[in-house]
């Protein structure tokens, strides 16, 4: 399996991935961090990926969607961003919406 195959099985069969420096449990970059923080006070369970464990999924999520930063969020497929983008999604109410939408937070 390719690790563009491989991205794409973990990104369509988990409804949230972070792409992330570190684990939810131990963030290792402020960025990570911060979307760690927002997902933990949405209540949003998500399937973390350290890139710090792997050279090949580190570059290969850049390639994947042709982003240069992690973190990377993932909602039911589809990319939301990286720290900037769903911080801001987050004050605007935004990201909330959607996860609403997706049945994967409480209304």
């Amino acid at each position: 399996m390719t690790i563009h195959a491989a991205i794409d099985e973990l990104v369509k069969n988990n409804d949230v991935v972070l792409f992330m420096k570190g684990t939810a449990q131990l963030p290792q970059c402020g960025f990570s961090s911060v979307v760690v923080q927002v997902l933990g006070k949405l209540g949003v369970s998500f399937k973390d990926i350290n890139v710090l464990e792997s050279p090949e999924i580190r570059q290969g999520i850049k390639d994947y969607t042709n982003w240069p930063t992690i973190p990377q969020l993932y909602i039911k497929g589809e990319f939301i961003g990286g720290c900037d983008i769903v911080r801001e999604m987050y004050q605007a109410g935004e990201l909330q919406e959607l996860l609403q939408k997706h049945a994967l937070m409480a209304a």
